[in-house]
């Protein structure tokens, strides 16, 4: 996949605040790629990372389970960090995607 489909998919991630949550295919379609979430998960798997300024650790997948083997850091990382902002999760260990998925995508 071409460079510039990655930092289209980093510009929209960047979008997504802090506390909330967005899906891979929420921003496959804020690219206009509605048919290419996968590509969205390769292209964050090889981010920058939140020290590079894209918060890959706030797009989950849509049933609100996290990606396995979280690229920063482990498993257990990305749920660290999203309860870190206020990110809330059901007692099956999925994010509350009711409460906390960004409707602005």
């Amino acid at each position: 996949m071409e460079d510039g489909f990655f930092l289209r998919a980093y510009d929209v991630v960047r979008q997504v605040p802090a506390g909330r949550v967005a899906t891979y295919g929420q921003v496959a379609a804020a690219m206009g790629e509605p048919r290419k979430a996968r590509y969205v998960g390769f292209a964050l798997h090889s981010s920058p990372g939140v020290a590079g300024g894209v918060p890959c650790h706030r797009i989950v997948f849509a049933d609100g389970s996290l990606a396995p083997g979280f690229a920063f850091g482990g498993p257990g990382e990305q749920r660290r960090m999203l309860e870190a902002e206020g990110v809330g999760f059901l007692p099956n260990g999925k994010v509350d995607m009711r409460r906390y998925k960004w409707e602005a995508l």
